[in-house]
């Protein structure tokens, strides 16, 4: 897919497959214009449908067969969503959205409707839109099981087109063009006047929850009928200079994938898990139990090399310890925190990643727990680089957010590590954070794993740490002449 029309010649951009009932593969994306940069979207087919890679696409003659309605700028219309459509309505045509934005910058999402992908009725109002959001790129909507049903039950993906009812909520995501990050709401979607309203008005999309609380931005799912699973891409950019891009002759990843499910004991938000197949790259584990934490102590764990990792760890804090802390802390936040190095009363305490020796060189993943006016807990969840490279043409933050915690439960962590990218999942995926991090000292053989506890009033114990090395995953080029999986 290639800029060779006027339609797309400024820029072939992002777009959605969908597959049809037939077995058909249609693909909607956005061009920019020739003469005026204009977004428009477009339809193509893959030139050969038994072609396993689909390698080769023809555009529509009939391109481009969606232009920017009335009302909405030229330059603020683009990103076509995976088609749906709802069984019993009484207008069966598939439904597409798009991204946009409204002259007094609210963020929004026009449906359009379609029985050929070809030409399309927009519909009677707009999907959903948030004042101050700016543009709302790369939108997605997809159903997630709710409630105590076997698809939730049984931790099941929900296909795109499933049917809006009792047990099925609405996931409406967005990335921001204004700040460039990925947020998402849950809701109830009205097949019949094909809008959406957010479960919380508070946890609007734009100003509620995201998807990644660190460099993480352009996801897109899609739905694995094989394995009944919805699955989550995402991009995440460097954060070095543009010099060094151009040194190392490429620039950015796409993030391990993850499944992603409604969180049915909270039911207020996702749940995102590196998908089972990272498993498979395991090799050798070790495993650290009943590991106690003094305050302001650093553990070392060994492991050997720990470039590539997958880590599982359990942390518990003494309940006399929170019980005993009256100060109440309503200030805090990760961002404008001094990050690992900042002592609080009940935190930070967790993991040092891609750390060297002398601890020059860290990446820091961790809880930090705080005392409420009403005498409650608040749970933070942290990731902090401004000590993770000695280099010095780095942007380097503390990202996080708060994660919930509910009653009984430990503290866990799942963290990958794949030698200058950091993913954490905190209490089973309810809170994420993606780091890109630059190691000068702490690669290859010199990086290693510490356990931390920073706090100045909280005995932690991790009371289980598994580690276990990655293998490579070994990407080769698909064989052209195996038509199997």
């Amino acid at each position: 897919m290639v800029p060779d029309h006027p339609y797309d010649a400024n820029g072939v951009w992002s777009g959605s497959a969908t597959r049809l009932p037939d077995g058909r593969i249609v693909m909607l994306y956005t061009g920019s214009t020739a003469e005026s940069s204009a977004q428009v979207q477009n339809l193509a087919e893959p030139a050969d449908a038994s072609d396993p890679l689909l390698r080769e696409w023809v555009k529509s003659d009939a391109n481009p067969v969606l232009v920017p309605p009335p009302g909405i700028g030229p330059t603020d219309f683009r990103d076509p969503t995976t088609a749906w459509r709802t069984p019993g309505n009484d207008t069966p045509a598939w439904r597409v959205a798009i991204g946009s934005k409204d002259r007094d910058h609210a963020g929004l999402a026009l449906v359009y409707r379609t029985e050929d992908f070809v030409r399309y009725d927009p519909a009677p109002a707009l999907m959903h839109a948030v004042p101050g959001t700016g543009m709302w790129e790369c939108v997605d909507f997809y159903p997630v099981a709710a409630g105590s049903g076997a698809a939730a039950d049984s931790g099941d993906g929900l296909e795109t087109s499933a049917a809006p009812g009792p047990g099925v909520k609405h996931v409406l995501k967005a990335s921001l063009d204004d700040d460039k990050h990925d947020y998402y709401a849950i809701g109830t979607y009205d097949p019949a006047t094909d809008t959406w309203t957010p479960d919380s008005a508070e946890d609007d999309v734009g100003i509620g929850l995201r998807y990644d609380y660190g460099k993480y931005y352009a996801s897109k799912t899609f739905y694995d009928p094989v394995l009944r699973r919805r699955v989550l891409w995402g991009w995440v950019g460097e954060t070095d200079s543009e010099r060094a891009d151009i040194l190392k002759g490429w620039a950015s990843v796409q993030s391990i994938p993850r499944t992603v499910l409604l969180d049915t004991k909270t039911g207020s938000n996702l749940l995102q898990w590196p998908v089972v197949e990272v498993e498979n790259l395991r090799m050798s584990g070790k495993s650290f139990d009943g590991v106690a934490l003094d305050r302001g102590s650093v553990v070392p764990l060994d492991v050997g090399k720990a470039t590539q990792l997958d880590i599982e760890a359990v942390f518990e804090v003494d309940a006399s310890d929170a019980a005993a802390v009256t100060e109440a802390d309503v200030t805090f936040n990760c961002s404008t925190s001094a990050g690992a190095a900042g002592r609080g009363l009940l935190g930070p305490f967790g993991l040092l990643v891609l750390a060297d020796d002398d601890l020059s060189e860290q990446t820091a993943v961790y809880f930090y727990l705080l005392k409420g006016t009403d005498g409650s807990l608040q749970t933070f969840f942290c990731q902090d680089e401004l000590r993770a490279s000695k280099a010095n043409d780095l942007v380097k933050r503390v990202y996080g957010s708060l994660v919930p915690v509910l009653d009984g439960e430990n503290l866990s962590v799942r963290i990958l590590v794949d030698h200058s990218i950091v993913e954490s999942f905190a209490q089973g995926g309810r809170t994420c954070i993606t780091s890109r991090v630059y190691p000068t000292r702490a690669i290859y053989d010199s990086a290693r794993v510490f356990l931390f506890n920073n706090a100045t009033h909280a005995h932690v114990k991790a009371k289980s740490v598994k580690i276990w090395q990655l293998n490579s995953a070994y990407i080769r080029p698909y064989p052209a002449t195996t038509t199997s999986l």
